[in-house]
């Protein structure tokens, strides 16, 4: 089920509650689990699934509705006014964005992650690994997949790092563009591609499909923050889920995937 049939459902279903609600006049309204949506980045799936149900166990009647997209796709959902409380981003760029145009709550914002930028290649693969970006530039290494910049923060981080490198034309010409950095995982993982740029996460996550090539220094460091929603139903919840993954239990959590301390 798409995100917008999804919050469609949710949409009819509240108007049906209310009609029954005029017709049960004097009766106890039937007890109602509380949605908190939560729209992360995608790298943060795994994580996130774990997190969510510990969550809901502390917080009596709360439903956690996870959302997973690249980050720009999930900022333009609540640029439309799609029902979000969370909204966790892959980069400060995009949430400054989200800030800046007063889509989030004043004092939510906070980081509470990092990862890393790592090159990998499919795990049966018969060509040699590459050492370093350089080697990118080597005709054994035939299509290489990464987000797409211009909507995928792993894919900004990457052609960072290959500007600073003086190697992002020579890549580009390969370049696999996915819509966000899991798709770049998954394309890795099938032997689609020679090589691919994915989060340290991903590739922890993959590690039977994938092996890390090396590590790969990017000029911005990846971090992760997270905010409620402006305008959100749940705002209370939505502030109790952001202290929770802030909390000790929400970062052990976290660092089982692979992610560091912020």
């Amino acid at each position: 089920m798409t995100f917008a049939t999804r919050f469609a459902g949710r949409l009819l279903g509240r108007l049906g509650a209310g009609l029954l609600a005029v017709s049960l006049v004097g009766l106890a309204p039937p007890a109602r689990a509380a949605d908190l949506t939560v729209s992360a980045a995608a790298s943060l799936s795994n994580a996130f699934r774990e997190l969510a149900p510990i969550f809901e166990a502390r917080h009596a009647g709360a439903h956690v509705l996870l959302n997973f997209a690249a980050s720009d796709a999930l900022l333009a959902q609540v640029r439309q006014g799609a029902p979000v409380d969370v909204f966790a981003s892959a980069d400060e760029s995009t949430l400054d964005k989200a800030q800046n145009e007063s889509l989030i709550a004043a004092g939510t914002r906070h980081v509470f992650a990092r990862n890393a930028l790592v090159v990998i290649t499919p795990i049966d693969s018969k060509v040699p690994a590459p050492k370093a970006l350089a080697d990118l530039r080597e005709p054994l290494f035939a299509h290489i997949a990464l987000g797409a910049p211009a909507g995928v923060p792993a894919g900004r981080y990457a052609q960072g790092a290959l500007q600073s490198a003086g190697l992002w034309a020579a890549v580009a010409a390969k370049a696999v563009y996915a819509t966000n950095v899991r798709q770049a995982l998954d394309y890795v993982a099938r032997g689609e591609v020679d090589a691919g740029f994915v989060y340290a996460t991903d590739a922890q996550a993959f590690r039977d499909k994938v092996r890390i090539a090396f590590d790969v220094a990017t000029p911005t460091p990846i971090v992760y923050p997270l905010a409620v929603v402006q305008g959100s139903r749940q705002a209370e919840l939505a502030r109790a889920f952001v202290d929770f993954t802030l909390s000790p239990e929400g970062q052990a959590v976290l660092a089982k995937y692979g992610f560091r301390a912020p």
